[in-house]
């Protein structure tokens, strides 16, 4: 509803912070003149250029611009701080490694000090300016919802939650109708609204009573524009859905979503490709053409039997698929089925090794490579297990939306391992499912990085 305002207010504050860093920066250099002590301009352009980008990369990882930061004070004050100390901390990293700017410490003393109360002037003006409009009547927009039932005291509550500039008069209902107080007043039976709403100058009404189920709502409608009045309705899906639904359109056909999926996108399917075929190469070019030998030998040397573990793995769409690994066990004739566990005797001294650091999924880049997985995405479960998992968890089989992956939202979170409980499932797929709705390239990102750190801190759940 709010949507394209809200993206221009982001984009506006985020635009006035770019230019105050810039503006900043270079007329704290232009005061100084020459005893800023640097090498040469190109040198600060680079310096700028790096505060630039970080201070965008930033913001967006700790969502400094988001609506939900935007609209609360002291929220937004501090989500400013954050970005601002990590922000600092990378700007001095790059002066100490790249050793290109010999900078005075006063320069960036007061340069760095410079942009935090121009900050904190941007944040003040901003909410000042925005408590003037929400205050001055003849901005603020006044609306009338249309019956009185669980979506009508549903939207009341988000109108009093997000929409602050929106100011509620109250509700219209039939007497007969009404079983319960309501905490806005009751203005007037369906057939006045138009009146009422004219008296009250309202600029907007929102109907949850279905036009199908009473048909003079389209008279209603008829008289409300003709009035200039916008006549909007509220369709009660909750008879049919227990969750927010994703609208679309097939020309003039809505067509109703269960969930959002950024992947279903083929832009989105092109940039989380190319992503993975950038890394699976690096990786495969560096890494695995000198591991596979080494670690070969050593696990020949250890226990008879092949180097890769070949094992057939639910992949996308719930295609089976033949998923690589160093070998870390001895061969059992349940080895096909049965999950690795603490301790468990199956696995040889090397093994535990390559399991405990994970090294052991590396051959998986040649799975992303060939495109039957992805760098981040769910685990591929066993076929076995995808049979039994989907018998007992809601959903479970939405996850196979995807391609499985490396590693994923799931194992960064702790979920991962041997499956004891039912609840350790549950928690498994609802990560999974919620990286299948939030994805961004950004996540990828994240997560990745966050992999490699697990990696080096060590994973109780990794045996």
């Amino acid at each position: 509803m709010y949507k394209q305002k809200k993206i221009y207010i982001q984009l506006l504050i985020f635009i006035l912070d770019i230019l105050l860093l810039n503006f900043i920066f270079s007329i704290t250099l232009y005061s100084f003149n020459h005893s800023a002590n640097f090498s040469s301009f190109n040198s600060f352009l680079n310096y700028l250029f790096f505060l630039n980008i970080s201070w965008v990369v930033l913001s967006n990882a700790l969502r400094l611009y988001a609506d939900s930061v935007l609209i609360r004070f002291e929220l937004f004050i501090k989500r400013t701080a954050q970005v601002y100390i990590v922000w600092i901390i990378a700007g001095l990293c790059f002066l100490v490694f790249t050793r290109e700017i010999q900078f005075s410490r006063l320069f960036i003393i007061l340069s760095l000090s410079n942009f935090l109360i121009g900050l904190c002037i941007n944040r003040f003006f901003y909410f000042g300016l925005r408590s003037y409009f929400l205050m001055q009547s003849n901005l603020s927009n006044k609306v009338i919802i249309l019956g009185y039932n669980e979506t009508a005291k549903k939207l009341a509550s988000y109108f009093e939650e997000e929409e602050e500039n929106t100011k509620l008069i109250g509700f219209v209902e039939d007497e007969e109708n009404m079983k319960e107080l309501s905490n806005y007043p009751i203005l007037s039976n369906v057939q006045n609204i138009i009146n009422v709403a004219t008296e009250f100058n309202v600029s907007e009404i929102y109907s949850t009573l279905s036009p199908e189920l009473n048909t003079s709502i389209y008279d209603l409608i008829t008289q409300a524009e003709n009035k200039c009045m916008r006549f909007k309705i509220v369709p009660n899906l909750s008879y049919f859905l227990r969750k927010p639904v994703i609208i679309d359109y097939i020309r003039d056909l809505p067509v109703l979503s269960l969930r959002n999926e950024p992947l279903e996108d083929i832009g989105n399917r092109l940039k989380k490709r190319v992503f993975d075929i950038i890394i699976s190469t690096t990786a495969i070019v560096l890494v695995l053409s000198w591991l596979i030998p080494l670690l070969g030998i050593i696990i020949l040397f250890e226990s008879r039997g092949p180097v890769f573990f070949a094992q057939l793995r639910t992949g996308k769409n719930d295609k089976p698929f033949k998923c690589f690994k160093f070998r870390s066990m001895r061969y059992f004739k349940d080895s096909e089925s049965k999950q690795a566990t603490k301790n468990d005797f199956r696995v040889t001294k090397i093994g535990k090794f390559i399991r405990k650091t994970s090294l052991d999924e590396f051959p998986q880049f040649i799975n992303v490579f060939t495109g039957k997985m992805s760098i981040v995405g769910p685990r591929p479960h066993m076929i076995q297990h995808t049979t039994d998992f989907s018998k007992v968890v809601d959903h479970y089989m939405v996850r196979q939306f995807l391609k499985p992956g490396i590693t994923g939202w799931a194992q960064i979170n702790s979920f991962r391992g041997e499956i004891t409980h039912h609840s350790q499932l549950e928690m498994r797929i609802a990560s999974d499912l919620w990286y299948l709705e939030h994805w961004t390239i950004w996540l990828d990102v994240r997560i990745l990085f966050l992999t490699v750190y697990q990696v080096f801190k060590g994973d109780k759940n990794a045996y």
